[in-house]
């Protein structure tokens, strides 16, 4: 339960002023079919984190030593600091619009999270936990409780919400994790 706790918590926070909701910003102003963008952000965050988290699993039989248990750690805490960084608004009008929201949707989101912080913490997530399905569901969840009230809600909340503090918050949850991570692979 570890597993999906964390995954949830880390990337739902680490998500806001994240590329990939100013993504779900523009999907919203773009289609009226909300669910149908909510179903390919679902989509494509269970493919992309899916694969993630079995890569961070496959990477961690590499990492039991207490040095490897060190590099995630510090990699935890490497993210955090990344995450200070504010990310641009990549998206532009596509034509993958003629094909619907779902599409548009799946295929947007999942480009977009190639690279991105959260499919990175997800890999590290993997090779933290040892259960790829508890940390995509949770990385999974986390990516939707960001992400549905862009979509419904977008400029409101883009408005009212200090993206600055909440990075501040994403980098030291990262950090923690990262510590704790050390910490319990022994000092």
């Amino acid at each position: 339960m570890d597993a999906f706790l964390t995954s949830t918590f880390t990337v739902a926070i680490a998500e806001i002023g994240d590329k990939t909701q100013l993504l779900s910003l523009f999907l919203a102003a773009r289609f009226r079919n909300k669910w149908a963008i909510i179903l390919g952000i679902l989509v494509a965050t269970l493919i992309n984190h899916g694969a993630s988290a079995w890569l961070g699993g496959w990477i961690a039989q590499y990492l039991q030593s207490t040095i490897g248990q060190w590099l995630i750690g510090l990699s935890f805490i490497a993210l955090g600091i990344w995450l200070l960084k504010p990310d641009e608004d990549e998206s532009q009008d596509s034509s993958l619009a003629k094909y619907g929201a779902f599409a548009a949707s799946t295929v947007l989101f999942f480009l977009a999270e190639i690279g991105d912080k959260t499919q990175v913490a997800t890999v590290l997530l993997g090779a933290q936990f040892d259960s790829i399905i508890l940390v995509t569901l949770g990385t999974t969840l986390g990516m939707l409780a960001a992400n549905v009230p862009v979509v419904y809600a977008g400029e409101y909340l883009m408005a009212k919400i200090p993206l600055k503090a909440t990075r501040i918050a994403a980098a030291l949850a990262f950090s923690l994790v990262g510590i704790f991570q050390i910490v319990r692979a022994g000092l």
